[in-house]
């Protein structure tokens, strides 16, 4: 017993040496592997999780870890962990967080939806302020142990669409986005906003905050403007395409700068997915993945299954294996079912076990066919 435990703490340290290459060849042989190394192996692979936008969950968390799908994505919210007038930046409330998900087995990801960043985005009076904030919440984050954050570069409106019950396969039901209905809404509080503004304002903010995020070993995901629309409500939207996205890049340069792969703006953007995924990939620049499909372009697409929309969702999956990704993924935007709630549209809970399962079933169908 006592030489085959000193073997397999031997070969665990070894597998934990390998380069990302050498990973990925040793798990093309990982069915001839026993228990406890496929285990290891295991712990490389996609990092699988769900959202939590709308609270603990206590069903959906308990399906989660039934289902092997062990990771969490939420956002800094007092109010998830009954702390109204709290800040979301402090240090107690991403604890509390955290805390309450490992409670039920789960690992928090990444946090999604972190502090109030709106006055940086439109270059307010107080930007500065939030961005301290930002960076404060990030420190935090740090010595937490979380090291991933998505954001993005959408103020006042976030993700939009037109209706959040269009009638689907079988009747279920999905958002959806048409720009002859959005083109005419009024225009925000905040007046009118230009691109060159946008991008000047996003180039503020990189600049003060990547560096931080270096100290702190914090990997900054920007999520895509969805919808990938020039302007809504007379705010522009710059994130629309995978040029806008080497241009981000390139205004702060760093390895902690980097993308949240949503393949659904990327689609409505009239990217390929496989090939933004091998783009971007091989430069080391995707933190996080919203695995995702949809039907039609930027002026007029609704969500779908995974199974009816316009993307192979195989060869989706595959560019990840391909860059070697290890990374945090999640399904995003989920039709509501027969018989679940549409209170929160695209997060519904039988929407997202559908989802989790052709997901495992795609990831296990690519790990098979390269041992």
């Amino acid at each position: 017993m006592e030489s085959s435990r000193r073997d397999f703490i031997r070969k665990s340290a070894s597998v934990a040496t390998l380069s990302v290459g050498e990973l990925n060849s040793l798990a093309a042989n990982s069915l001839q592997l026993k228990n406890g190394e496929l285990a290891i192996l295991k712990e490389a692979d996609l990092q699988l999780g769900l959202a939590y936008f709308f609270g603990f969950e206590p069903q959906k968390m308990k399906l989660s870890t039934q289902m092997g799908v062990l990771g969490a994505v939420a956002p800094a919210s007092p109010g998830m962990v009954g702390m109204k007038g709290a800040n979301a930046w402090d240090y107690e409330v991403l604890k509390a967080i955290k805390d309450r998900f490992a409670n039920e087995g789960l690992k928090l990801q990444v946090i999604e939806s972190p502090t109030s960043i709106d006055k940086a985005k439109l270059g307010l009076a107080g930007k500065d302020e939030e961005i301290e904030h930002f960076i404060l919440f990030m420190k935090n984050l740090s010595k937490l142990g979380i090291d991933t954050v998505c954001y993005n570069w959408m103020p006042v409106i976030n993700w939009s669409r037109t209706s959040m019950d269009k009638p689907s396969r079988g009747g279920a039901l999905v958002s959806s986005f048409t720009y002859e209905e959005a083109k005419n809404q009024p225009l925000t509080p905040y007046g009118e906003f230009t691109g060159e503004t946008m991008w000047q304002n996003l180039s503020y903010f990189l600049k003060a905050v990547v560096p931080e995020a270096e100290k702190a070993g914090i990997k900054l995901a920007l999520h895509p403007d969805d919808p990938p629309v020039d302007k809504l409500r007379g705010i522009a939207r710059i994130l629309t395409s995978a040029d806008a996205f080497r241009r981000m890049l390139a205004l702060y340069p760093s390895p902690n700068n980097g993308i949240t792969m949503c393949q659904g703006s990327f689609a409505t953007m009239g990217e390929d997915i496989p090939t933004v995924v091998n783009y971007f990939g091989k430069m080391g620049k995707i933190f996080f993945v919203h695995f995702r499909d949809i039907r039609g372009n930027r002026l007029n697409f609704e969500e779908t299954f995974y199974d009816d929309g316009q993307n192979d969702m195989y060869k989706a999956m595959q560019s990840y294996y391909d860059i070697g990704y290890k990374g945090p993924i999640r399904p995003d935007h989920v039709p509501t079912m027969a018989g679940d709630s549409n209170e929160h549209q695209g997060y519904s809970l039988l929407g997202s076990l559908h989802a989790v399962g052709y997901m495992q079933g795609l990831m296990e169908a690519i790990k098979k066919s390269r041992a």
